[in-house]
């Protein structure tokens, strides 16, 4: 399944220092965020894993948007993918 992932707020450095990436997910009919986020760690993370994923599911502090809106509104990690949607992963913890 073809899809537009984006990371931001400092997970770029963990993925290459790239924003965005265009992908081509492998997918037997439906696709989940469940289904995604291991795919992500496995094919595009670079570094540190241990600052993207907990579990099964994102680390707290980072803020997931499908299509521009808040994946909770989705269904979370059980929300749907379809061809093309835009998945964005930005962080919202920072140093200081």
């Amino acid at each position: 399944m073809k899809l537009c992932i984006e990371f931001g707020g400092g997970l770029e450095l963990l993925f290459g220092n790239q924003k965005n990436y265009d992908v081509e997910v492998p997918a037997d009919g439906s696709l989940t965020v469940r289904q995604l986020l291991p795919w992500a760690r496995d094919n595009l993370l670079q570094d540190r894993p241990e600052l993207f994923m907990k579990g099964d599911s994102v680390r707290p502090g980072i803020l997931v948007l499908i299509n521009g809106c808040d994946w909770e509104l989705s269904g979370t990690l059980d929300a749907e993918l379809q061809p093309g949607d835009e998945v964005v992963f930005i962080s919202t913890l920072h140093g200081g």
